[in-house]
């Protein structure tokens, strides 16, 4: 199983890329990680906004963002209000506050069908690696490296790591779904 390892990890970056994409899916409570795509120039360099910034959550519904640099707090300001996040930055000179608000059921159901898209995309990904992993072995069969027999065993072995996967792109897509349901 150790020829599979550097597709199964593929397979696992993708499982992370997408756990990441459902972090950033705001859910109707203040949660940093919906920041994390969100960069603002500092110094010329795109910088995420956690890395300039503390980031804290006073209550439930509110992010406060207080920059190190009291000078780019225009910048994050600006980078928000751009950002498809939907939210309207409150600026008093020192801190950036979010207030999250309650989701409208029109929201949540954008919110789902971007969900599902994200988990459509990863199952894609997961395939699409497992079809470069099938084509990289058939090569190697016809360069005689492996058998037939062994050709036929490692796709049987890789649809089971993409079956896997797949299930577990759909349990972390019906768990997002649910907990967006659920606010």
């Amino acid at each position: 199983m150790s020829e599979y390892k550097t597709y199964e990890d593929r397979m696992q970056k993708s499982i992370s890329v997408l756990e990441n994409q459902f972090n950033s899916v705001r859910a109707g409570r203040a949660n940093a990680a919906v920041l994390d795509q969100i960069s603002v120039l500092y110094y010329g360099t795109p910088t995420p906004v956690k890395n300039v910034a503390t980031i804290s959550s006073p209550d439930p519904r509110t992010l406060a963002i207080q920059p190190y640099d009291g000078g780019i707090l225009g910048e994050i300001e600006k980078a928000i209000q751009t950002s498809d996040l939907g939210i309207n930055p409150t600026n008093d000179g020192k801190i950036i506050r979010l207030s999250f608000p309650q989701l409208t059921e029109e929201r949540r159901k954008e919110l789902a069908k971007n969900v599902k898209k994200y988990g459509e995309d990863s199952k894609v990904a997961i395939r699409n690696i497992r079809r470069d992993a099938v084509e990289f072995f058939k090569k190697q069969q016809k360069a005689s490296e492996i058998t037939e027999d062994d050709l036929k065993n490692t796709e049987r072995d890789l649809q089971k790591l993409t079956d896997k996967y797949t299930k577990e792109i759909d349990d972390l897509t019906a768990k997002k779904e649910k907990e967006l349901s659920e606010l």
